[in-house]
């Protein structure tokens, strides 16, 4: 069987065990499926379902969908013998990534940057549900806001899960099972009560913080390397806000038709579309040699025109470190752990100022005077005003360096902090000064997180690369999620304290990510690691 499906399917897009998979896909779409009928016997009372019993249907569909994915994952995992029977010794291909991208890139990076937009349009949606949410459920403000720490907590872990699993499993695997989630938590939308909206919110937050960091690595790690930096930074700044804008879009047509409960079914569709585009995403090549599968890496290199040449060792002249069952403490230590710590602190010190301080400035606005109209009107305006970033990080990152533009904006983010700390302690609050401090924490903070991780997926050797990329990703939203409780104690409350709480973090960090980090710019990846090694070699870590 397997060599009839190889030879219907591109190189590396074959299942190991095809029949397996698209059972558990049938499984968990017709569990979502079941939900629908009660859904629509709402329709009469505005699709308000709080207080509905679920029926016999409902709860068929709801033992089906953890049965799908069991499945689904069995027919994803690699064949055991193969990995058992890999060679001692492995050929390593040092690819000559000065290939120009030619239209099987492309359709790669499409397919990615339609992953990512709906990847990032799953916790985007949740400041459009909530309101509706509050009215049905008759639940306070507070309370509702557990629903955002209850998904920030899901996504954290989903990153750090889906991480490991995208070494273990592989690339393609760990985004098909993410799209398989997104499908099974679409039923979130057809939940009577508020507990099992929590329920599957963390759920849909750990498919969701899954996907968005092994697309880039799949990305880094086919894209010939000079494309890659500037490709990854511009898939992360442009996903994101297509993300953001579907988001948007689909809660202005849709929710006033279906009410709220519709923008949480569309993982059902979105999903769908993930796993028919399966047969454009390819497994890494990078990810078959490193477990033996020389063959089919040599396959997916050939159907992407890439060249190669042989060689026993790397261009050290060393082996390459074997790792199992140790990914989280190689990824902590050696060459890696000051870079890592780097990369992690700069994560959380972004989530403190996107999900602490961004999210309680408008209220600190009003509390100086300034009316909820004008408030909403500077940030609205500085946004328009920051979208420019997002070009200037993606050339600085490409023509100039990776580590020095990624350092930059971190500093540029304390700068716009301590403007912000500035006014406060003299009292000046002109609508023109906060709008330009607006603007700039914007674009500082909006470029280190298009950069983050991308960086991350460039650093890491291949064998703890999700590993690494997952942590990194994580923590992004950890930050978040101790943003929320600092503003549980009234931390953000005070514009001046919080601010100079976080730009300590940021410097504390981005000085150890100065010191440890590499310029990544135009290198291949196996270079990238072998610089890493040499300027870390004589690190007290």
């Amino acid at each position: 069987m397997r060599r009839s499906v190889e030879s219907h399917h591109t190189p590396g897009m074959m299942f190991h065990h095809p029949v397996a998979f698209f059972a558990g896909c049938v499984l968990v779409t017709l569990g979502v499926l079941a939900h629908v009928p009660m859904f629509m016997h709402a329709a009469a009372m505005g699709y308000r379902m709080v207080g509905m019993p679920m029926d016999a249907t409902m709860l068929t569909g709801m033992g089906l969908i953890p049965i799908g994915l069991l499945l689904s994952s069995y027919g994803l995992m690699p064949r055991l013998a193969e990995l058992q029977n890999r060679p001692q010794t492995q050929q390593l291909f040092h690819i000559e990534d000065i290939a120009r991208l030619n239209s099987r890139h492309w359709q790669l990076v499409i397919v990615l940057f339609v992953a990512v937009a709906v990847d990032v349009m799953k916790p985007a949606t949740l400041g459009f549900v909530i309101p509706g949410m509050i009215a049905e459920y008759g639940i306070s403000k507070p309370t509702a806001s557990t629903t955002a720490l209850v998904a920030l907590t899901g996504t954290t872990l989903g990153s750090i899960l889906w991480g490991r699993l995208a070494d273990v499993m592989g690339r393609r695997a760990a985004i098909l099972l993410s799209a398989l989630m997104f499908i099974g938590t679409a039923i979130c939308g057809a939940m009577p009560s508020f507990e099992w909206n929590l329920a599957m919110c963390f759920l849909m937050g750990l498919s969701a913080g899954g996907l968005l960091p092994i697309a880039f690595i799949l990305m880094a790690e086919i894209i010939p390397a000079s494309h890659r930096g500037w490709l990854l930074v511009a898939l992360g700044g442009l996903g994101t806000s297509a993300g953001y804008l579907l988001a948007s879009g689909s809660a202005a047509i849709l929710e006033p038709l279906f009410s709220w409960r519709m923008l949480w079914l569309l993982g059902l569709p979105t999903g769908l579309l993930l796993i028919f585009l399966n047969r454009y995403i390819p497994e890494s090549p990078r990810f078959l040699q490193s477990h033996g599968l020389r063959d089919q890496a040599l396959a997916v290199h050939r159907f992407y025109g890439s060249r190669f040449t042989q060689e026993l060792v790397p261009a050290t002249g060393t082996r390459p470190p074997k790792y199992s069952s140790t990914a989280f403490r190689d990824v902590f230590g050696g060459a890696y752990a000051p870079i890592t710590i780097g990369l992690l602190g700069v994560g959380l010190s972004w989530g403190l100022v996107n999900f602490g301080f961004l999210l309680w400035l408008p209220n600190n606005l009003r509390e100086v005077g300034m009316s909820a109209e004008a408030a909403n009107g500077l940030l609205a305006r500085s946004g328009l005003m920051a979208l420019p970033g997002t070009l200037a990080v993606i050339w600085l990152y490409h023509k100039w360096s990776s580590i020095k533009t990624l350092v930059l904006f971190n500093l540029l983010t304390a700068v716009s902090l301590a403007v912000f700390f500035a006014m406060d302690l003299f009292g000046v609050h002109s609508p023109l000064a906060v709008m330009l401090a607006i603007a700039l924490l914007l674009v500082s903070a909006s470029g280190v997180v298009a950069m983050l991780i991308p960086y991350g997926a460039e650093i890491y050797p291949v064998q703890i690369r999700g590993t690494g990329t997952g942590l990194v990703a994580s923590s992004s939203k950890a930050g978040g999620i101790i943003g929320a409780l600092l503003s549980m104690i009234g931390v953000f409350s005070d514009l001046g304290v919080s601010a100079l709480i976080i730009i300590a973090s940021i410097l504390v960090f981005t000085f150890l990510l100065s010191l440890s980090g590499v310029d990544t710019r135009g290198r291949t990846l196996e270079e990238i690691n072998a610089n890493l090694l040499l300027r870390t070699s004589g690190s007290r870590f």
